[in-house]
């Protein structure tokens, strides 16, 4: 089963689409379905047609994953590269490519911010819960909205309690 190389200069050991998809972690139809979307292709193929991939694939499979991890869909993954593919030069190409890679960085640090704050409000929550190890099994859960505890007293409930909270007038409190 000799390969007929369709990239002489790769110089990895060819991989048969089992070993890809262990190495990659995908699942073998998985990877048959990134071909069929056209965002893998197999490096070479044996005599017999069977098709062998290399290092480079494992490098798309992970884009392919980290565009994933951004909110894309493999439908606008396919187009997003067949328009990428459609730039009349490499320099264009990269330039499209660095402006796509800008917007998406600016979108994660915004998403990040965004996390850090929820991660503060989650600290905070925790925080002001801790004291109500305090309370009798028995207490009312209308109590909770004004409770009697030292460490809660004259402080308002974070936002992520305070929703949550059974207020007194409210049905789901009986």
């Amino acid at each position: 089963m000799d390969p007929v190389p369709a990239n002489p200069a790769a110089s990895v050991a060819p991989m048969r689409i089992g070993e890809l998809a262990e190495r990659s972690g995908k699942t073998i139809r998985t990877l048959h379905f990134y071909e069929e979307l056209g965002l893998l292709e197999p490096a070479a193929r044996t005599k017999g047609g069977f098709r062998l991939y290399d290092e480079q694939a494992l490098l798309r499979i992970e884009w392919i994953a980290r565009l994933q991890d951004l909110g894309f869909s493999l439908p606008d993954i396919q187009t997003f590269l067949s328009d990428l593919h459609a730039q009349p030069s490499g320099p264009a190409m990269m330039t499209e490519l660095r402006s796509f890679y800008a917007q998406k960085l600016s979108a994660t640090r915004d998403q990040v911010a965004r996390l850090r704050a929820l991660e503060l409000q989650l600290q905070s929550s925790i925080l002001y819960l801790s004291a109500c190890k305090a309370c009798a099994p028995a207490t009312e859960k209308t109590r909770c909205h004004t409770c009697d505890d030292t460490e809660h007293q004259g402080k308002e409930p974070p936002m992520m309690v305070a929703a949550v909270s059974p207020h007194p007038n409210h049905p789901e409190s009986a």
